[in-house]
C-alpha cells in the first residue's frame, strides 16, 4: 500500500511539473513578446525624455532625473513621463483643471453671445491641448501597463521553472523511495533457506 501512495504521489508531482514548466516557458515568451511590443511602439513615437534643465520641480527631479535625455523605450519610462511631465504642464496650463471642466466652461462661453472672443478662443485652445495631454498620457500609460504585465509575468515563469524543478527532484526521490520499498518487501518475502543438517534423528527407546 506504502508503496502504491508513493507511486501515486511521485507520477503526479512528474506530472505537475511538466505542466509547470510550459506554463514557465509560456510565461516567458508572453513577457519577451509584451517587452520587445511595447519598446518598438514607443520607439516609433521618437519620444525623447527631457534634460535635466527642464525639470523645474522636486517632484519631476525624482521621477525623471533618471532618465534624462534618454529615448523612451519602456513602460517606466513612459509612466514618469506621463504622470511627472505632460500632467504637470497641463495643470499648470489649465489651473489644475481637468478636460472635462475646461471643455464645460468652452461650451458655455461659445453659447453666451456677450462673451469675450478672446476668452472663447483661449479656451478652445486650452480645450484641444488638454485633449491631446490626455490622449497621449493614456496611451502611455496603456503602455506602462502592458509593460508591467510584461514584468509579472517574468517573474511568474521564473516562480513556474523553479517549482517545477522542485517537484522534479521530489517526485525522482518518491520513486527512489517506492522502489526502496519494493525491495525491501521482497527481501523479506523470500523463504528461509535451513542450515545445518535437517534430517530428524530417530529417537531410541
Amino acid at each position: 500500500m506504502r508503496k502504491t501512495l508513493d507511486r501515486l504521489i511521485s507520477w503526479t508531482g512528474l506530472i505537475m511539473a511538466v505542466v509547470l514548466a510550459v506554463a514557465g516557458a509560456l510565461l516567458i515568451y508572453a513577457s519577451s513578446f509584451v517587452a520587445n511590443n511595447v519598446k518598438e511602439q514607443l520607439s516609433q513615437q521618437n519620444i525623447t525624455m527631457p534634460a535635466a534643465a527642464a525639470l523645474e520641480t522636486q517632484d519631476q527631479k525624482d521621477a525623471l532625473l533618471q532618465y534624462a535625455g534618454q529615448k523612451m523605450e519602456n513602460g517606466a519610462q513612459a509612466k514618469a513621463f506621463a504622470d511627472h511631465y505632460i500632467l504637470v504642464h497641463m495643470n499648470t496650463q489649465a489651473n489644475n483643471k481637468t478636460y472635462s471642466e475646461v471643455s464645460a466652461e468652452y461650451m458655455l462661453a461659445v453659447k453666451d453671445p456677450n462673451a469675450d472672443p478672446a476668452q472663447v478662443t483661449a479656451l478652445g485652445d486650452l480645450r484641444q491641448s488638454l485633449f491631446m495631454g490626455n490622449t497621449l498620457r493614456g496611451l502611455l500609460l496603456n503602455a506602462y501597463a502592458f509593460g508591467t504585465m510584461g514584468t509579472i509575468a517574468l517573474w511568474a515563469g521564473i516562480a513556474s521553472f523553479v517549482g517545477a524543478a522542485l517537484l522534479l527532484v521530489l517526485s525522482l526521490l518518491g520513486l527512489r523511495h517506492a522502489k526502496t520499498v519494493e525491495d525491501e518487501a521482497t527481501g523479506l518475502a523470500k523463504p528461509t533457506e535451513p542450515t545445518g543438517d535437517a534430517r530428524a534423528v530417530p529417537q531410541t527407546a
